[in-house]
């Protein structure tokens, strides 16, 4: 089974409110208000063509209905067929996009995107002027491109070497380039003022570095390469480029090689495929010979990939008295083999409208059933976790298929139902980011709420508010809400665009649950409508449950669970790489430019829940407000919140990031992804530095926590029990954030479930298998042989993985120069499953470490995993086990409401001190499957039951692409 997992931290959005006796001025704007506008303009271009990427920012004060864009090429760039988003045309240089039916309408703030080919030749420049409805656009001044030309990614070279770092760099607006900066990692190693950009690096030490350039202009914009990633090694090298490569079926691909230095007699380098998809072979370069006179002129390996096969190999290009170089090498085809077959049945099985796995709408539920309480405590609920499920399957069918609307339109799914429009956050306005929020204390325990606001913390500055709405022309947030009343159940009404329409509204309906402490289980939540206008609850709403007010005011909240946030992006990244592996990149080149912007947001859980300085923060008072970045600890924490007044008069909103941090929540392949797919890169001017942190401060944070036998402990704080407390002496500390053995919630401990794991590692092993990060290598090569060890395979094919962990000891204050061993801190398995979701991810994990390292036993127990659920746990509906829940004996526990406090939900369930789970829940008793709880609960025996978890099948099904693309066969 899968246990119980809180999403949201205790005291979130409920309890960072601003009071209503904040003001501000209120504009109104003219009858006919005059078109204010920017427009945002990229292209992808690969040398002959381009696909150019538009975003319209409506600036002004009023809608704009219906739009006309106008603008001019100075080259010959061509139209190439009909673009989308909106009827284009060109006569001459002009090109002209008039809007769809479907985005006429730009409210005030927002933005409506279109994209259309074009090919050219000679110079591709940007156009410099736009018009919308005729009048002039303005916009902010672009930043200046740069492109790190030396070293070429993957490159090897020899310790002692001079190193030769390059880059162009152009600036735009009539803007000059003044400096371009090299750096390895955030160590500068050198600048240059005038062109050509270059610098020689020396004394490079042994191991793997991250280069970078950085150009600044005359205007003081600034902006970053995509970072190359090279190894220098103890002694000479080959050098192979680049170290990542897909081929499609009946086609060839090359990658070259050189030596690091020069030698003093010739060399010969024989390339060969050493492990993977014999369906792949090198066809001409297979031995090369370099002389002390060409040594370092690139020779190019061809290979070409047959018409059957599937998967990766590794091709070695070694020489005798070198440093080998590895190439992995992918071929990619349409549907063949057992496990892309695999993928397509169940695939099929959870698209059937017969199985009931989706909404009318198209939304998918957290499960078929609907009686099931874990994170959300019912089936028809679901999570922004099950979206970004949608969204990887999605990207895998594009894969297999070629066919990608179906990825597109999960994406305008989640965009439609699941990010929160203007009209459902509509005062962001008045946000002001010298006040973010306003400080109270979290407490242990339910009863101890609410909780009393307390000005005297003051809180940090919000460093990116200015530059996000600079980037995307809208004050308003691009995130995920974490939870979703699908069916609306509860009755609020709260679906994207109405507050409170009740218990007879249809369709999805945002709520939120967890408020009240780390020890509050989701037995003990009492929901509540994310937006409170006082007509269910009691005379405040549900408001005063949790926080202690002298007054209050009607108000939206939303919560951001930042890993279903990073799984969007991550499967963003993969459709995007599939697809232009196809030659498809432009049927998604719309759709993964939003991922960027999501990942530009998702920095709000880079930073302290109140802005205050990271590192050795204690007392709410005496913890140092944050100025700049300082309040930033780089890693995804639980959860990231905003709200504000509902009246657009009252002038108040704010935001909130979070202090605590979960191993298991940590994604360094989606912070690849952003960093490193220009397109989806950030617009912000520091969302990419910020991504390239995060990076690498996750795997540190990682390792951190890696257990003496191999596991990843539970994570970190920089507010010691959410109220910036003082720790016990001696806990230890990451970069100043104390280690926390069960961060976010105890109810059951954060750090037990064996899913947290999976989930965290399989997101490293994609990292490792596209990054080839040594360090990730060697995370992964630990863990990956304490999970084997602890995993059994059966003569029937069935098998038990962990389930449930037990922890002692903490590890080793973080020393990055020199991490500890963590001697000290332990993992034991308590008890063992056959969870199916849990054993999907576990083996996309083995997988992709196995594809890269070529570890033999990991590959093997990711087939054993899939063919022993495929062969003994399918069913017409997909793959699953029954679960025994003794938990359900909670369905009577009592739900804590202060003394006097009376309310009622919206089906009329009165809320007082003697209300229960169920008490509150009454329409539970109506499910067909209740009578077999009701038969527990007067004594009888535990109910079983077989849940259809959509995140689940989601894993199992993408774990059977993944092994079918990586191994084909």
């Amino acid at each position: 089974m899968s246990p119980p997992r809180n999403r949201v931290s205790a005291l979130t959005a409920a309890l960072t409110l601003l009071t209503a006796g904040l003001s501000t001025a209120v504009v109104v704007p003219a009858a006919a208000a005059a078109v204010q506008c920017s427009v945002d303009y990229t292209a992808n271009d690969w040398g002959s063509g381009f696909t150019a990427n538009l975003s319209i920012n409506n600036k002004g004060t009023a809608a704009l209905n219906g739009w006309k864009l106008t603008y001019s090429y100075a080259g010959n760039q061509t139209l190439s067929g009909v673009g989308w988003s909106g009827t284009w045309s060109q006569s001459g240089k002009n090109v002209t996009v008039v809007n769809a039916d479907w985005n006429g309408t730009i409210p005030a703030g927002g933005s409506a995107s279109a994209g259309a080919n074009f090919s050219y030749s000679g110079t591709n420049a940007a156009p410099t002027s736009f018009a919308v409805n005729g009048t002039a656009c303005t916009g902010a001044h672009a930043a200046p491109t740069t492109a790190l030309t030396s070293p070429a990614p993957g490159a090897n070279y020899q310790a002692g070497a001079t190193i030769p770092l390059s880059a162009t760099a152009s600036a735009a607006d009539g803007a000059s380039i003044s400096k371009v900066e090299f750096y390895d990692n955030t160590t500068l190693l050198g600048t240059a003022t005038t062109a050509p950009y270059t610098f020689s690096w020396t004394g490079a030490a042994s191991g793997s570095h991250s280069i970078y350039a950085k150009a600044y202009d005359s205007l003081g914009a600034s902006s970053e390469s995509t970072p190359a990633g090279i190894t220098v090694a103890s002694g000479p090298a080959v050098t192979a480029t680049p170290v990542t490569l897909s081929v499609n079926q009946g086609k060839t691909g090359s990658f070259t090689v050189k030596l690091s230095s020069q030698p003093s007699a010739n060399v010969t380098v024989t390339t060969t495929r050493t492990s993977g998809n014999t369906g792949l072979s090198v066809t001409s370069g297979g031995t090369l010979t370099f002389t002390p006179s060409n040594w370092s002129t690139a020779q190019t390996v061809t290979l070409t990939a047959d018409a059957s096969s599937t998967g990766s190999a590794t091709f070695t290009s070694a020489a005798t008295g070198y440093t080998s170089s590895a190439v992995t090498v992918t071929e990619l085809a349409a549907a063949s083999g057992v496990y892309n077959d695999r993928f397509l049945q169940l695939y099929n099985k959870i698209k059937d409208p017969a199985n009931g796995y989706f909404s009318p709408e198209g939304i998918p539920y957290h499960s078929v059933e609907t009686l099931l309480v874990e994170a959300p405590d019912q089936g028809h609920e679901t999570t922004s976790e099950a979206y970004s499920y949608l969204l990887w399957l999605e990207a895998q069918y594009g894969r297999v298929t070629k066919d990608w609307s179906k990825f597109n339109s999960a994406w305008t799914l989640m965009e439609t139902y699941m990010i929160p429009g203007h009209t459902d956050q509509p005062t962001n306005s008045a946000y002001n980011a010298s006040k973010p929020a306003t400080y109270a204390p979290e407490h242990p325990l339910p009863s101890d709420y609410p909780s009393a606001m307390d000005s005297s913390a003051t809180p940090g500055n919000d460093p990116i508010a200015a530059e996000l709405k600079s980037a995307y022309g809208t004050d308003d947030i691009y995130g995920m809400h974490w939870l979703q009343d699908v069916d609306n159940v509860y009755g609020y009404g709260n679906a994207p665009g109405k507050c409170e329409a009740g218990p007879t509204d249809t369709g999805p309906s945002f709520i939120n649950t967890y408020q009240r402490g780390a020890q509050e289980s989701v037995w003990e939540t009492i929901p509540q409508p994310t937006c409170d206008k006082f007509t269910y609850g009691g005379k405040n709403g549900y408001l005063d449950l949790f926080i202690k007010d002298s007054s209050y005011a009607k108000q939206w909240k939303f919560t951001d669970a930042p890993d279903a946030d990073a799984r969007a992006i991550q499967a963003a990244y993969w459709a995007d790489t599939w697809a232009k592996a196809q030659g498809n990149g432009s049927q998604v080149a719309t759709t993964v430019a939003k991922a960027g912007k999501m990942g530009d947001y998702l920095r709000y859980a880079f930073f302290d829940k109140y802005f205050k300085k990271v590192g050795n923060c204690v007392g709410p008072t005496a913890c140092a407000a944050g100025n700049g970045k300082d309040s930033e600890h780089y890693l995804l924490s639980w959860y990231y919140a905003w709200g504000g007044a509902t009246d657009t008069s009252a002038g108040w909103a704010w935001r909130i990031g979070d202090s605590a941090a979960h191993g298991g929540y940590q994604n360094p392949m989606a912070a690849y992804a952003l960093v490193n797919d220009p397109a989806m890169a950030p617009k912000s001017t520091t969302g990419k530095s910020d991504w390239t942190t995060s990076m690498a401060r996750q795997v540190e944070f990682t390792q951190w926590l890696q257990s003496s036998e191999g596991a990843i402990a539970g994570g970190a704080t920089n507010s010691w029990n959410g109220s910036y407390d003082t720790p016990p002496a001696g806990t230890p500390t990451f970069y100043g954030m104390f280690y926390d053995e069960a961060p976010v919630y105890h109810d059951p401990p954060s750090n037990q479930w064996f899913g947290f794991q999976a989930w965290g590692l399989e997101r490293m092993a994609e990292y490792y298998y596209s990054s080839g990060d040594a360090k990730a290598k060697a995370i992964l090569d630990k863990w990956v042989t304490w999970a084997l060890s602890k995993t059994t395979f059966n003569a029937d094919g069935s098998y038990q993985i962990p389930s449930t962990l037990s922890w002692s000891g903490k590890p080793d204050t973080w020393n990055a120069a020199s991490p500890g061993a963590n001697t000290g801190l332990h993992v034991s398995v308590v008890d063992y499953t056959n969870d199916v979701g849990v054993a999907g991810s576990y083996a996309k994990l083995l997988s992709y470490y196995a594809a890269k390292s070529g570890n033999t036993a990991a590959k093997t127990a990711a087939q054993k995993l899939l063919d022993g659920m495929w062969a003994n746990n399918q069913d017409a509906m997909g793959i699953s086990v029954p679960e025994t829940r003794t938990d359900y004996s909670r369905f009577k526990d009592s739900v804590s409401v202060p003394t006097g406090w009376t309310g009622t939900m919206p089906n009329g369930d009165p809320i007082n001190s003697s209300s229960t789970f169920l008490s509150i829940r009454s329409w539970y008793q109506n499910d067909p499957s209740f009578a077999k709880v009701q038969s527990y609960l007067n004594g009888g025996s535990a109910p079983t039951f077989t849940y259809h978890r959509f995140w689940a099948q989601a894993d199992i099904a993408t774990a059977m692409a993944a092994y079918g693309e990586l191994f084909g066969g």
